[in-house]
């Protein structure tokens, strides 16, 4: 049995509040999310971070990355130049990384500073 934390919810060990999943990847709610809309990206299988991305990992990767614009606008990311998001992944120790399984955060939602309020009438 693995001890690996996104191993085990993606295995449904552990529960997520999931918000999409496939035969590759599953996408769940950040436990102590940073933004309205903070979600995790995670392979099913194994990868420890970025540093352990080849070639031959283009395939399922570019399908992740291929589908994160809906997964962000069908949770509350905004379309277009005033809406939009962010794609993080800390690789590493020094990067920052805190769970030794390639995630991916996708980051959005309204920003308090970009809130605009309406000319008056």
């Amino acid at each position: 049995m693995s001890t690996c934390l996104f191993c085990k919810i993606a295995a449904g060990e552990i529960p997520s509040k999931k918000v999409f999943e496939n035969e590759e990847m599953l996408v769940f709610h950040d436990i102590n999310p940073a933004a309205p809309v903070h979600l995790l990206v995670i392979p099913k299988h194994h990868v420890t971070s970025m540093q352990d991305i080849t070639e031959a990992d283009a395939g399922w990767l570019g399908r992740m990355m291929a589908a994160i614009p809906k997964i962000a606008a069908d949770n509350g990311c905004r379309p277009g130049p005033d809406g939009g998001f962010r794609v993080v992944a800390n690789s590493g120790a020094d990067g920052g990384q805190e769970v030794g399984h390639l995630h991916f955060h996708i980051i959005g939602g309204p920003r308090p500073r970009a809130q605009r309020v309406a000319p008056a009438a």
